[in-house]
């Protein structure tokens, strides 16, 4: 769980594909492990959680028809950057996970990142931050945010532009001094 989903990210008025795909992930596993114990009462729990593990499926598709080939087709790395792009211009705001491992991809163009780099999920913006392909403009964007320290990591970026990156290497620098100093 990431520290965001505890609720420093504002929260959406719905439930987003991160918990829904979560809980199923749970019952899933649930389910396969009381399947290793075969001919005792646990198999009573079989239909009320593969009943479970498909309402959850339907609320995922509810978001985005298809929404596992979709997460599956987000997370290859061979999925073409313009497939990539567009895949992130049609998915829904309220479709946080998938729009995520968009970001993650090796192959998401600098576009496509500029885009999602607006969303409210701060763990999209955190990997755009570290993305080898974001563009300068949103690296300095990001690095600027007021409301989210992005800026060490675009520092870390080794495909940020040189004068942002030394800057932010040099405010990290400043940071790690003063914080020696207090000890002292």
């Amino acid at each position: 769980m990431r520290k965001d989903d505890l609720g420093t990210t504002p929260r959406p008025a719905k439930r987003t594909s991160q918990i829904i795909y979560g809980e199923r992930q749970h019952l899933i596993t649930v389910l396969q492990s009381i399947s290793e114990f075969p001919g005792t009462e646990l198999d009573a729990q079989h239909a009320p959680l593969e009943s479970l593990i498909e309402a959850r499926t339907a609320e995922l598709n509810s978001i985005s028809p298809g929404w596992d080939a979709r997460l599956e087709r987000a997370r290859d790395a061979r999925t073409p950057a313009g497939e990539l792009a567009a895949m992130a211009q049609a998915a829904p705001a309220g479709d946080w996970l998938l729009l995520r491992v968009i970001a993650e991809n090796p192959n998401t163009p600098a576009a496509a990142l500029a885009y999602l780099s607006h969303h409210p999920y701060n763990a999209i913006a955190e990997v755009i931050a570290r993305h080898p392909n974001a563009d300068a403009e949103t690296l300095e964007r990001l690095a600027a945010d007021e409301e989210r320290p992005l800026w060490v990591l675009v520092a870390a970026n080794g495909s940020a532009p040189g004068p942002l990156r030394q800057k932010l290497l040099q405010r990290l620098k400043a940071v790690a001094d003063a914080e020696v100093s207090a000890k002292l």
